[in-house]
Order: structure tokens, then C-alpha cells, then sequence
């Protein structure tokens, strides 16, 4: 057993940020089942939303941000993003972090569903892999912080107290390794590499959210996932993303006829939010039975687009892409919208254990997640939940905990094979569009994969499989609840939102599935008509 104060489970923006945040309150924990540089935040492109320009406010941002979540934001946790958000932008910049900057200013950026420009970046389009090497430089020096890589957590411990620890697979030694704290925090990110086609590394499965709903947490939102309109399109199925930043500085989405298809189907036309341009795309796709549509950069400035996506110009490159002509894409599965339901503190339903990032159901991100809102997400989250442990130490005394676990890696195979044939189901029953026969088909070959496995007791590869079908159908179980069509849920035999349906889904183990209103009234008294 390893004790400290802090367990922090997840190296992406909100695992490293609030490791570095703990540092100052105790012993840190953290642990990643790959490496410190394999996440999303890390191959993020776009860059993070915060009111910092003149012309803007967290007014605008705290509108843009609902209206993109078509009406299921919870809007105290808004009001906390849109104001505190500019905040910890500061603090980083203080701290030494250097966004890109035009004439002396920050250069600002525009996004999908975003009326104002307020996107900051960093390195042209490597915003995620600066703004994370920032912090992991910072919690590289913090003396009081121990990084833990290889490490995948595969239990969640607690007691009549709330948690106080975890268990995971040490692959480095190859033997299973116990860590107990006074407060636990998750932040292992989202599920989206369980379908075919993904933006995410292979390893974002949704570990933590098959570990929370075992543990009794609130799993919410489940059926909203959001598929990124335009990820380069490749024969051998890699998707490898384009910044929605590209259709941000004027780039178009034409069809295989070279038709300009988003004009007349919303008002910001390819700025539009994402699931309205993913809809849109695969539609086209579908109507003309080809597997991509083409964004258009021939009328831009070639040199400007040179130098605003380096990393995106050389990826194209090395596909033999010519991005300053067009760009075959097609969507791919992206962000997790829901996950674990927290309060405006990260906390969840289990006491000691936080929640933060992508893996969290905050209340932000409603149906469909506005573009750029998930680095400051990270921050802004991040720090409360910190902030809020210090308050929140448990007591008790952690009980003495023996390693029970296993790893047979002639099943190695078998869970290949079972993450092909989930990929699958996923990708075809609850994909974009979706119905209800093809979900209750899903569901029936998740439940006949579940019947035929061959489950071993505390096997590490027995454990990680139940975990893939577990997140499959809360996804599922989730999208045939929702009977109508919102964000980034879309239900051809639904078709139109209803309200009814104005409310979040709530799964937790061996209870019924249910309902719990959206929180439609302000709180707190931080103003919200100037910036901060």
C-alpha cells in the first residue's frame, strides 16, 4: 500500500492541473495508464474559450454556451465556467504560460457556436500540447508530487466513510499496486475510442466511468456523444483532426458536387455547433454514398494557413494532402458530453471521490458541448474541486487493503476481439443518427457478447472487457430513454425535441433509470454583464 494525501487518476489538462493545485496541500498521487503526454488535452487544437477581449463578456459567452447545449445546460454551473474561467487564464499567464499573441494582444480565435472571438491559442493549432507540457513542467518540479505512468486503475476503494484509495495494474512490474488517500480525484476523460472512427487515443475507453457506475456513482447524459465534424478522412480508418479553428478562419464544407452545403441550414452556415455540422455532413455523405466531403481552403491566404496550422499542414502533408486546396473529412467520435454527475465542486455522490474534465457531467455541457469550453472546463473545475477537499479531509482511517488481482495475458486476444466487435456496434446502432431498432439491436448483441464471455474473477483483462460493455450500454440504455432529438443525440424516429425531455438521464447500478430537472435559475451574485 502507498499513501498520500491526494490520488489523482488521469494526466490530461485536468489530472495535471489539479495535481499541481494539490501540491500545495499535501502528498500527490498521480496516475496514468499510459504516459503523461496521452490524452486529449494534449492533441487538442483548437485552443480554450475565456473572456479576455475588449468587445467581449461573460454574458455573451455564458449565452453561447447554453444555446449550444440546446437547452439542458444546468445553468449554475455556467455562470461558475464564464466567470472564473477568465480568472484562471490569468493566473497562468502570470505563472508564465504565453498564448499567441497579434500586435501585442492575445490573439483571439473563432469557433462553432461561438458569436464573439474568444478562443486563445497557443503554438498556432497546438494549443493542448503547450498548454499540458506547461503544466507538466509545473508538476514535473513540484517536490511533492510522484508520477505514476502504466499504472491503469481497475477498482475504486471505499468503505461506510467514502473512498479512500484505488487499486490498479502496474504494467511496469507487471503486479497489481494499491494507493490510498484522504480524497480521491478522477479526471480519466471520455469514451469516444470505443467506436471505429475517433479523434481520441485508443486508450480513451471509459475506464472511469464502468469504475464509478460500478461504485454506485451518478452516471448522467450518457446519450450524448459528440462527434467532431471534420477529422481527416483516410482509407485505413484513422481519423486524425482538423481544428474546427480551419472553418474558423473562413474555410468551406463542400460537397462531392463542390456545393457549398451548409449555407441555408443555420445562420453561422459551417460555424454552425458541431452537431448540426456533423448531422449535415453525414448526411450529404449518405445522399451521395461516398465516404467524406471536402473542406475547402483554396480561397484562403495559403501562407496564413501555413503559418496559423503548422501541425495540421504537416499532417496533410505527410498524407499527401495539399491543405491549402481541400481536405477530405468525415466526423468522428470526439467528446463524452455526459459522465459522472458532480456538483459545482466536483464532488459526487460518494463522498471523498471528485470528479473533473471530460469523465464529469458538471452541468456545463447540456446536449452538445461548445466548442473550446472543455481546456477551461479543466481549470476552472479543477481548482474548486481542490479547493474543496481542503475542506473535505477524511478522517477516518484508511483500512489495510491486500492486492487481489491478476493479469492472464493469453486473453490479451479476446479483448482485442471484443473491442473490434463493440467498435462495430457502436459505429452502426448508436452512431450519429440513430433509431430505436437499431439501439435495441445494439443492445441485444452487447447482452449475447456479455453471455458468451468468458469472465475471470479479479482478471485484469476479464475486468477491462465488462468495462467496454458496461460504457456501450450505458450509452445505449441512455439513447433509447431519450425519445426525441437534441445536440448530440439525433433519433431519425424522433426527430424533433420535445419538451418532455428538458431534463438529464440518470443511470446508477441496480436502480432504475431516471430523471432529474435541468437547473434553469442563476445562483450566486457574480455579475455577469462585464468581463473580468
Amino acid at each position: 500500500m502507498r499513501s498520500y494525501d491526494y490520488i489523482i487518476v488521469g494526466s490530461g489538462l485536468a489530472g495535471l492541473y489539479t495535481a499541481y493545485r494539490a501540491s500545495a496541500y499535501g502528498k500527490v498521487a498521480l496516475l496514468t495508464k499510459s504516459n503523461i503526454r496521452e490524452s486529449n488535452s494534449y492533441f487538442a487544437q483548437g485552443g480554450i474559450a475565456a473572456v479576455t477581449g475588449e468587445d467581449d463578456a461573460p454574458l455573451f459567452h455564458f449565452q453561447d454556451t447554453i444555446t449550444a447545449g440546446r437547452g439542458l445546460c444546468d445553468y449554475p454551473a455556467v455562470h461558475v465556467l464564464v466567470n472564473e474561467g477568465p480568472v484562471r487564464i490569468q493566473e497562468l499567464i502570470n505563472d508564465g504560460m504565453h498564448f499567441d499573441t497579434e500586435n501585442g494582444e492575445l490573439a483571439l480565435g473563432l469557433e462553432g457556436g461561438h458569436h464573439q472571438k474568444r478562443i486563445l491559442h497557443a503554438g498556432g493549432d497546438a494549443t493542448g500540447r503547450m498548454i499540458t507540457n506547461f503544466v507538466i513542467d509545473k508538476v514535473e518540479h513540484c517536490p511533492s508530487v510522484e508520477v505514476f505512468d502504466n499504472h491503469a486503475v481497475i477498482a475504486l476503494l471505499q468503505d461506510e466513510h467514502g473512498c479512500y484509495g484505488v487499486r490498479c495494474w502496474d504494467f511496469n512490474e507487471n503486479r497489481e499496486e494499491v494507493f490510498t488517500g484522504h480524497n480521491v480525484l478522477l479526471t480519466s476523460g471520455g469514451t469516444s475510442a470505443i467506436y471505429k472512427r475517433t479523434t481520441n487515443p485508443h486508450t480513451t475507453i471509459g475506464d472511469g466511468l464502468a469504475l464509478t457506475f460500478e461504485a454506485g456513482c451518478e452516471i448522467a447524459d450518457m446519450e450524448f456523444i459528440q462527434f467532431h465534424p471534420s477529422a481527416i478522412y483516410t482509407p485505413s480508418g484513422e481519423a486524425y483532426l482538423v481544428s474546427e479553428a480551419v472553418r474558423g478562419e473562413g474555410a468551406h464544407l463542400l460537397n462531392q458536387q463542390g456545393e457549398r452545403f451548409m449555407v441555408g441550414k443555420h445562420e453561422l452556415a459551417e460555424l454552425a455547433p458541431r452537431d448540426i455540422v456533423a448531422q449535415s455532413i453525414f448526411l450529404q455523405m449518405k445522399q451521395n454514398d461516398q465516404d467524406y466531403v471536402y473542406l475547402s481552403l483554396k480561397h484562403l491566404d495559403p501562407e496564413k494557413i501555413k503559418k496559423r496550422f503548422p501541425n495540421i499542414f504537416e499532417k496533410c502533408a505527410e498524407l499527401g494532402i495539399d491543405m491549402t486546396d481541400r481536405i477530405p473529412v468525415a466526423p468522428a467520435a470526439h467528446y463524452t458530453v455526459g459522465g459522472v454527475r458532480t456538483d459545482l465542486n466536483g464532488r459526487t455522490n460518494i463522498p471523498h471521490l471528485y470528479v473533473c474534465g471530460e469523465l464529469a457531467s458538471s452541468g456545463i455541457m447540456g446536449a452538445n458541448r461548445l466548442a473550446s469550453n472543455s481546456l477551461i472546463e479543466c481549470l476552472v473545475y479543477g481548482k474548486r474541486a481542490v479547493e474543496d477537499s481542503v475542506r473535505n479531509k477524511r478522517e477516518a482511517p484508511v483500512p489495510e487493503i491486500t492486492p487481489r488481482f491478476h493479469l492472464d495475458a493469453r486473453k490479451l486476444d479476446a479483448y482485442l476481439q471484443l473491442k473490434t466487435e463493440v467498435a462495430d456496434i457502436m459505429t452502426r446502432e448508436a452512431g450519429i443518427i440513430r433509431n430505436k431498432s437499431g439501439l435495441q439491436e445494439g443492445l441485444n448483441r452487447l447482452e449475447a457478447l456479455k453471455a458468451k464471455e468468458n469472465f475471470e474473477a479479479n482478471e485484469y483483462y476479464s475486468l477491462v472487457s465488462k468495462n467496454l460493455l458496461t460504457v456501450a450500454e450505458l450509452i445505449i440504455r441512455s439513447a433509447l430513454f431519450r425519445e426525441e432529438s437534441r445536440g448530440g443525440h439525433f433519433r431519425s424516429d424522433y426527430p424533433n425535441p420535445e419538451d418532455a425531455f428538458v431534463c438529464h438521464i440518470i443511470q446508477q447500478k441496480e436502480k432504475e433509470i431516471r430523471t432529474l430537472p435541468v437547473q434553469l435559475k442563476m445562483t450566486g451574485s457574480v455579475r455577469l454583464e462585464s468581463k473580468i
